[in-house]
Order: C-alpha cells, then sequence, then structure tokens
C-alpha cells in the first residue's frame, strides 16, 4: 500500500512532521515510567542470581552445589540436568550456546547454575557458596591466537583485484585493530516469569525481540508457542544487547518460574551483565590498496578477522554487514572483501547499534585518509574523488545500484556551511606554530543500507482499534527502548485518522497481539512497524468510507480526517459519532494490518541481489585537540548534516542523532575493553570501562538535518530510518585525530588504531616522530 502522503499534502499534516515530545518524557524525567524492575511484584515472588565458573575454557570435573541449597533463603537450584525442554537460546535453535552450561565451559562468566531464593540478596551470595573441581585449558582470547571457525570465509569478489593492484600506479597495504563495545544500556538485562493455571508462562522480557524470547521459552519448557507470552512495554535502552541476549535472562526465569510455581524475577548485577553478555564485534583488518596518482581507486582486497566469541550468535548477519559496508560511499572498480569469523573463549558478540556496519566504515575512511596522507592531499578531496556517482561508478561489491545518490550534494552544503576550507588553513599555520597540542580536522561521510539482509525479518505486523467514542488502540511488533518509535507510530495513527495524539493509546508490545514479529533492529523499528499500522488504519477507513458513501451518499474524495473530526461533504461529525454509527450498522472497526518490505532481495550464496530498500546518508565534520606528550584529546567542534528523508518527528530525529553521534564517539576514542590471559573481563564496570559523558560533548554540536523531498522509495510518509546511521558519524572524530597527529610528520600515514585512547595516541605520535611503521 502506497505511504498515505500521496493523499495528504505537507501543509495539511497536523500531526506527522511535528517535533512532539516523546510519549514517556513526563514519566521519564519523574521517574514514574514503569521498567520491568518497576512492576509490582506478585505475591511470593522469588529472585535468581547466576552461578558460574572460575575458568575461561577447560572442563568442571566436580560441582558441589550443597552448600549452596543450604544457603539461607535458598528455594531451588537448577543446573542443565533440570531443563525439560532444550538446553539452548541460540538465535535459530543453532544449538551451540547453551542456557545453563554442563562441563565444558568456553568463556569466564558462562552460566552453570542458578539460585533461586527469597530475595536477590540471598540468592547472590548463595552463588558464592559453590565448589568446582575443573580441569582448565589456555583459553583462545583473540583472534591472532585462534585457529577455528564459527562459520566458513565469506567474500565477495568483483573482477581480478591482485592483478589490478599489482598494475596500478601506486599501491600499499597495511593492517590495524578495531575495537569492540560495550552496550551500557542503563537498565541491565532482566527478566520476570510469572506461570499460569494451566502450565502457560507470562514473561515480561527487556528484548528488543519477544517473539525470539517466546519461541526459546516455549522450547526451553517444552510448551506451545501459544503457551508462552512475552510483554515489553518499555527498555532502558538496548542497542542491539536486547535483540539475542536477552533470552537468556527470560528463559532462565522461566524456567524458575516452573520448577517452583511461584513468579521469579532476574536482574543481572551490573558487573555479571557485562561479563556476561556479548559486545561489539572486534576486528583485525589487513587491506591492500591500488589508485591511480590522483589518489582514485583502482582495486581494493581488505581482510576482516572478526572475533565472534565462544558460539555463533548473530555472527553471520553481523560481520556480513560489515562487507556490505566496507565501501562506505566509494566505489571500488575491483575489490575483494573477505571475512573470518573467528571462535574465542570469550562471551558471543552480538549486535550493536550499526550491525557491523562501522566496523566496516572504518576501514574504508583509514583507506581514505592514507591515500590522501601518501599523496600529499587533503583527505576530503581524495574522499570526493572516490564517491560513488553516476558515470558508470554506482555500483556496490554486493552488486546492487546506488540510485539515489546525495553523497555529493550533502557533503558540499556541509563543507560550506562548517567552512571547512578556511579551517583546514587555520589550523595548519595554528599547529605550525604550536609544539605540544596539535589540532585536526576531518570530515567524513556516511552511506548506510536500510533493511534487514536477513529478508524474512522485513516484515511487520500491527493492531488497530477504533473505539466508539473515537479513541484508538495502537499495537504492533516494535519495541521501545528510548528511540521515540512508539510514538512515530503513534503520530502516524493519529495523522490518517485527524485526531490529536491524546487520542491514541499507545500499548506495551505482546506476542498474543501481533505475532511472529520481527526484531526491532536494523534501523528499520518505524519503517516497518508505522507501514504495518498505516495499513490498518486505511483497512478501517476504507470500511467507514464505504459505510459513508452508502449512508450519506457522498464520495470518498469529499471525505476528510481532520481535527478530531470527520467533514463529510458539507457536514461534520466528531470521529466518535462516526465509529457509533458503523458500529450500529455492525461495521468492524478493527484491524491487523501487516507489511513487507517490497522490491529487496539477497542470495547469500551467490552474494548478489538487493539488499537495501534504500539508502541513508550523512556527513560530519569535527576537530579535535591531541596533547602530543600525554596523548589527551578533546573535541573541539561537531557539525552534522544527516539524512532522514521527510522527518516524521524532526525532535525525535535530532536526538536520535546527536545520541547516536556520542555513542559512536565514545566507541572510537574512550571505551576499550580489556581481558586478561586467562580470558576475565578487565572492564566490567564504569570503573574501569570509561563511556562518554557530559564534558566530553563539545560546546559547539551543531546538528541540522538535510532537506530534501524525501526517500524515493515508498516509505512511510517519505522519511528514512535514523537509528543506526547517526552511530557512524563521528568516525570524523577518530578521523581528525589521526588528522592531529599527521601534521607532525607529513606524508607518514599515523599508526593509530580504533578506539582512539591515550595509549592508542601516544603509540600512534611516537611511530609518527620515528618515520612511520
Amino acid at each position: 500500500m502506497p505511504p498515505s502522503d500521496t493523499m495528504i499534502p505537507d501543509a495539511e499534516l497536523q500531526v506527522v512532521r511535528k517535533p512532539l515530545p516523546h510519549d514517556s518524557a513526563p514519566r521519564h524525567v519523574t521517574g514514574s515510567a514503569a521498567y520491568i524492575d518497576d512492576i509490582r511484584e506478585p505475591s511470593g515472588t522469588l529472585h535468581i542470581a547466576p552461578g558460574y565458573a572460575p575458568i575461561a575454557a577447560g572442563r568442571i570435573t566436580a560441582l558441589d552445589l550443597s552448600a549452596v541449597r543450604a544457603a539461607p533463603g535458598v528455594i531451588a537450584v537448577m543446573t542443565a540436568e533440570d531443563i525439560p525442554g532444550a538446553n539452548d537460546i541460540s538465535p535459530k535453535l543453532l544449538g551451540d550456546d547453551p542456557a545453563l552450561a554442563g562441563s565444558e565451559i568456553r568463556f569466564h562468566g558462562q552460566v552453570v547454575f542458578i539460585v533461586i531464593a527469597e530475595t536477590r540478596d540471598l540468592a547472590r551470595r548463595a552463588t558464592r557458596k559453590a565448589k568446582y573441581t575443573t580441569e582448565a585449558m589456555v583459553p583462545v582470547v583473540d583472534v591472532s591466537e585462534a585457529s577455528e571457525l564459527v562459520l566458513p570465509e565469506y567474500a565477495f569478489v568483483r573482477g581480478d583485484p591482485d592483478a589490478a593492484i599489482a598494475s596500478a600506479p601506486v599501491s600499499f597495504s597495511d593492517t590495524f585493530r578495531i575495537g569492540g563495545q560495550e552496550h551500557f544500556y542503563l537498565e541491565g538485562q532482566i527478566a520476570m516469569a510469572v506461570p499460569g493455571e494451566a502450565g502457560e508462562m507470562f514473561v515480561y522480557s527487556s528484548t528488543q525481540h519477544p517473539s525470539e524470547v517466546q519461541h526459546l521459552v516455549a522450547h526451553a519448557l517444552h510448551l506451545p508457542s501459544s503457551a508462552v507470552t512475552v510483554e515489553i512495554r518499555r527498555m532502558g535502552g538496548a542497542f542491539g544487547g536486547k535483540e539475542s541476549q536477552a533470552s537468556q535472562w527470560a528463559v532462565l526465569a522461566a524456567l524458575a518460574a516452573w520448577k517452583t510455581g511461584a513468579p521469579c524475577k532476574m536482574r543481572l548485577d551490573r558487573d555479571d551483565d557485562m561479563m556476561m553478555t556479548g559486545k561489539r564485534h572486534d576486528f583485525r583488518v589487513g587491506y591492500r590498496v591500488g589508485h591511480d596518482e590522483a589518489g582514485v581507486l583502482q582495486s581494493v582486497d581488505v581482510a576482516f578477522d572478526a572475533r565472534c566469541g565462544h558460539s555463533e550468535d548473530l555472527s553471520m548477519g553481523v560481520v556480513d554487514r560489515t562487507m556490505f559496508h566496507a565501501d562506505n560511499s566509494y566505489f571500488y572498480p575491483q575489490t575483494r572483501i573477505l571475512t573470518r569469523r573467528y571462535r574465542t573463549n570469550t562471551c558471543s558478540n552480538t549486535a550493536f547499534r550499526g550491525f557491523g556496519g562501522p566496523q566496516g566504515m572504518v576501514f574504508a575512511e583509514r583507506m581514505m585518509d592514507q591515500i590522501a596522507y601518501r599523496l600529499g592531499k587533503d583527505p576530503l578531496d581524495v574522499r570526493k574523488a572516490n564517491f560513488y556517482d553516476g558515470r558508470g561508478r554506482d555500483l556496490t561489491p554486493y552488486g546492487q545500484q546506488v540510485s539515489d545518490n546525495l553523497l555529493h550534494e550533502l557533503v558540499a552544503e556541509l563543507e560550506v556551511d562548517c567552512d571547512y576550507r578556511a579551517r583546514r588553513a587555520e589550523i595548519a599555520a595554528w599547529n605550525a606554530d604550536s609544539r605540544i597540542l596539535k589540532r585536526g580536522l576531518a570530515l567524513t561521510p556516511v552511506k548506510f543500507g536500510i533493511s534487514f539482509t536477513l529478508m524474512p525479518l522485513n516484515q511487520a505486523g500491527a493492531l488497530v482499534h477504533l473505539y466508539r467514542d473515537g479513541s484508538l488502540h495502537l499495537n504492533h511488533g516494535g519495541t521501545e527502548m528510548g528511540q521515540g518509535l512508539f510514538l512515530k507510530v503513534a503520530q502516524v495513527v493519529a495523522e490518517e485518522f485527524g485526531v490529536d495524539m491524546g487520542k491514541v493509546a499507545i500499548t506495551a508490545t505482546r506476542t498474543d497481539k501481533v505475532p511472529n514479529t520481527s526484531p526491532t533492529a536494523a534501523s528499520s523499528g518505524t519503517d516497518l512497524n508505522a507501514m504495518a499500522a498505516l495499513a490498518a488504519c486505511n483497512e478501517i477507513k476504507d470500511r467507514l468510507f464505504a459505510f459513508i458513501e452508502q449512508k450519506w451518499r457522498v464520495q470518498r474524495e469529499q471525505v476528510r480526517f481532520r481535527d478530531n473530526h470527520v467533514f463529510i461533504g458539507n457536514q461534520s461529525m466528531s470521529l466518535g459519532e462516526l465509529a457509533s454509527a458503523a458500529y450500529a450498522e455492525r461495521i468492524q472497526l478493527s484491524s491487523a494490518g501487516y507489511y513487507r518490505t517490497p522490491i529487496i532481495a539477497w542470495n547469500r550464496d551467490k552474494a548478489e541481489g538487493r539488499p537495501f530498500l534504500y539508502y541513508s546518508y550523512g556527513a560530519s565534520c569535527s576537530e579535535v585537540t591531541i596533547d602530543t606528550m600525554t596523548g589527551e584529546m578533546k573535541v573541539d567542534r561537531v557539525d552534522v548534516l544527516h539524512d532522514v528523508g521527510k522527518s516524521l518527528n524532526p525532535a525525535i530525529d535530532i536526538g536520535q542523532i546527536e545520541g547516536g553521534f556520542v555513542q559512536g564517539m565514545g566507541w572510537l576514542t574512550t571505551e576499550e575493553l580489556v581481558w586478561d590471559k586467562q580470558g576475565r573481563l578487565r572492564t566490567h564496570a564504569p570503573s574501569t570501562y570509561k563511556i562518554p559523558t557530559s564534558s566530553d560533548i563539545p560546546e559547539h554540536f551543531v546538528v541540522n538535518l538535510f532537506q530534501s523531498e524525501g526517500a524515493r522509495e515508498k516509505t512511510i510518509y517519505r522519511s528514512k530510518a535514523v537509528g543506526e546511521p547517526p552511530l557512524m558519524l563521528p568516525i570524523s572524530v577518530w578521523c581528525a585525530i589521526a588528522n592531529a597527529i599527521a601534521s607532525l610528520a607529513p606524508g607518514v600515514v599515523p599508526d593509530l588504531d580504533a578506539p582512539a585512547t591515550p595509549e592508542a595516541i601516544m603509540k600512534a605520535v611516537r611511530g609518527a616522530r620515528s618515520g612511520g611503521h
């Protein structure tokens, strides 16, 4: 069904495109927004804590839990042997990720048993009384030590990249590292399960994928999916960390409720949460590049070695996304993009905002900088020379044509608005006179494909009820994690029926209302669920139009829904009056809408197709100052211009861009994950893992939305996704740091890994001063 903005001119829109506040904003700031830990606990609720072995690899040869069972307040203890159904919490039941480990231990923090006790404190204390006898092995922690793959090697290949590099006028090769990232959601992993009277199970889960939780709980309890209901009203952040990895805690809560017959809640301590759950995939990247004297690419050969952790989890899709975005905004005439997914004795890495795409883009931008520094050119000029364009340079390495290209126009606009050229000259002069402090400047683009690359996930359902008083009930398969999805979908429903937002009741996501849902991920939450809600609205309105035509002899072209009224020719009535009249004539006022993304297709075996409905574009310019004596860094200024099509809600979109930028900046500057040789995560708390704070945000932080005619494809009100693409904008900060280091030795490429911590900056500074590597 086409988006309704083909029928409603922008000038007549009353709710859509308005900068409305988040629907839960008042409750957020007053503390009355209810998260799972705020739900009033049923009488007799028990609490769960996880127990884990003291090793990262090896076997448990003996486990004595007698003291655990005898501890104060303990009701029950469960191990793998107590699970009545499948002991597996892997996506799609891959069989490689047990809810409770048996004798084999594959990472430090892997849950071996759970304690169910009267209080959370008593449960946690009891877990420490377990006595293990183990046979430890040396854990494989880094990809440089790994040899086993969780999936076969996979590559995109076009042309003969080896021959093209060999014949290129200029060529070079290099390696570097891209670090991972902890999700650090404010609300940790949590679930509460309430058993029903006939063996059914109701689960509150802080999850981005309620249907998957339902599926896995049903398998663990050996129940049909219809006997399990999962609900989530809101999450306190997720960022991908609750797409697949919320399932384990929901399954364990459900198992405990099944075992005891009582409601059971499991809320992870922050240290346990960081230790037991997956991160953004980190990579070792090796590459060879061939280009001409002007810096225009002729061939790119890159290999991404990913640390996946002990199981597959979502590594197929995540690392595929790295490949899809290894080109970022640039045309590779001939190329090989190879990935190797390594198994390690660490927690299984998982989805994280951008889903592997940011890592691919970091490579592309480092490559652009290297070409520029080696040739003595401005990096922005090299970037622009390699942009996709329409002269036979518009085909991606995976075969999709870039037909909606905004790169040239958007980047040119930002270049002028942020006064890039004058600032470049001013910074060069300043650096020449400053011995210790050095400034850097970078302007980098973003091109991000929107759709799930796993085709079955590109579908959504929604349920809309119109009541006789003119109020509306809205439910859909998307989940709210603070990003404003519920508000945007509700805006669409309010616009379609011409009512104020207060007339639309936003309700919790539940698997018994809208079944078989996709995860809220891939930046597609609004694209999918708002279109499904639109389909439901249109179905109800079609029935009303037919009713109006029969009763009042007025054609639909003469009917308008606006200002909380329905205008029928020369008369008007409230929406409630129309609904009551339709009810009296037995007109159905409810609809289950459905939407599937059109025109996309992807054949992974052949590495060909059109995986994305469209691309979102953006660009950012960042300026930094570094101290070459200490490695300290400060972001001085940020300017962003980002493409969201025709925004459904500019306030929400700008907030997402700002938040995504800061989160990405943290990943590339301060957030460093460290495991020791024993496979233990040492950065497992805020004391040792540093996310950005308000003091890290520059005073000049300007975000503007790129003005356009909106998405060329049929998206909801011609809007574009905004969730993930902004996270890649702060690559400009990382490149600006490299630019500052490059000023120490013109022609020398800074050997800068990500994140650019003070230690990494000092390593690169020393390398530049010694003539490079």
